[in-house]
């Protein structure tokens, strides 16, 4: 799990272009939107798409993305979950 969200963060640093942000700056339970790493709505569709194309796993339903999308842990979670990788 350790090594999917070091890899998680780096992703999403370069995906969003986060250029003032290190990833190992990225708190693993901060929530990515708001008032935590400020993200909108155009990074979740990013992210989104980062998730089905590096590893399989659909957001589909709104309500549901916005767990599954809360923080990195949220999403190294779910990735877990749905591929039963670590």
């Amino acid at each position: 799990m350790k090594d999917l969200i070091v890899k998680l963060k780096k992703q999403i640093v370069a995906e969003l272009y986060l250029e003032d942000i290190a990833p190992d700056e990225i708190d693993t339970d901060l929530p990515l939107f708001g008032d935590g790493l400020g993200l909108d709505s155009i990074d979740a569709l990013s992210l989104v798409v980062l998730l089905e194309k590096e590893y399989g796993v659909q957001v589909v339903d709104p309500e549901e993305g916005k767990a599954i999308l809360y923080s990195i842990q949220t999403i190294a979670n779910h990735i877990q979950a749905q591929t039963g990788k670590p």
